[in-house]
């Protein structure tokens, strides 16, 4: 069977049998793809170590947007691959071992994250008592507040949220429910914005604009909200990149500087592996300097 079958086969098996995420599905097609591309692996027994290592030359090598790949986004390439070649195995499909695909160590992520003061500045931007600017105050002070993922934070309807509880279960990656907790300061913006919307759409966020009156979905999509936050992060004077997935970075190290365990930080955000949630402790030990400064070698004279 010819591999570009055999991956659509494995794209479907990760999305039914392994209840894998659509986004992760997408993203390992793409991957693998790309494989494809560069390799011109026609069947499962023309993918060897010397292709593979091949693969990882030209992938090293190649650019993506003007960009070359991050070696983060090398090593997702190389997750994919082995998980297809796991896949193979278990079918009884002639190929190389999975494990003759060596991942070694995840590169560090470098994250940017946004200083107290200017996390203040982009929650206070949405200037105004429009609708709008109440949809957008309510949505930046949610995602602070809950640690949300974009792409469940626009899957949200009216009813999904319980403003009364302050706080509501959401679905996530892999499938996973989760319980995420509203600040005073997000419930009140919600109350404010829904209290002024006169529409009926079962949509939590919605586009306001004319041109989207009569279409028959009005729900933000995750590339409104990107927009949405890096406007308001210019607005602010924020020259460094920032992202909705920045403000769930904001709402994790705001739990861990205010004292929270990082088990406790992993389920809020729905990571399945601590060691993900693990990335933020880098950023979360700037007290420690100063405890060092004021407490060690004071016994010296």
């Amino acid at each position: 069977m010819p591999l570009p079958e055999l991956i659509r086969q494995f794209l479907e098996h990760l999305e039914v049998e392994k209840n894998r995420a659509v986004k992760t599905a997408e993203n390992y097609d793409r991957y693998l793809r790309r494989f494809l591309k560069l390799t011109g692996a026609k069947k499962p027994g023309d993918i060897t170590d010397e292709l593979v290592r091949q693969f990882r030359l030209k992938l090293a090598r190649t650019s993506d947007n003007g960009k070359s790949l991050k070696k983060q986004t090398q090593f997702y390439h190389l997750i994919a691959l082995r998980s297809f070649l796991k896949y193979l195995a278990k079918r009884d499909i002639k190929s190389l071992a999975p494990e003759k695909v060596e991942l070694g160590k995840m590169p560090s992520r470098q994250i940017e994250f946004m200083e107290s003061d200017e996390l203040s500045r982009l929650l206070a931007a949405p200037k105004g008592d429009s609708v709008e600017k109440l949809r957008d105050r309510a949505l930046l002070e949610l995602l602070f507040s809950t640690g949300l993922r974009v792409s469940e934070l626009v899957s949200l309807n009216r009813d999904s949220v319980d403003l009364k509880k302050s706080e509501f279960s959401v679905r996530g990656k892999g499938d996973k429910i989760r319980v995420v907790f509203v600040s005073d300061a997000a419930r009140e913006a919600l109350e404010w914005y829904l209290g002024k919307r006169t529409d009926v759409d079962e949509a939590l966020f919605i586009r306001l604009r004319k041109a989207f009156k009569d279409a028959d979905d009005l729900r933000l999509t995750a590339r409104s909200v990107e927009r949405l936050v890096k406007r308001y992060a210019a607005a602010a004077g924020i020259t460094k990149k920032v992202t909705p997935h920045g403000l769930r970075h904001a709402f994790a190290t705001d739990l861990l500087q205010g004292g929270a365990d990082l088990r406790s930080v992993q389920m809020l955000l729905g990571h399945a592996q601590i060691t993900t949630t693990q990335i933020y402790t880098h950023f979360t030990d700037k007290g420690l300097r100063e405890i060092h400064k004021r407490f060690h070698g004071k016994s010296r004279k």
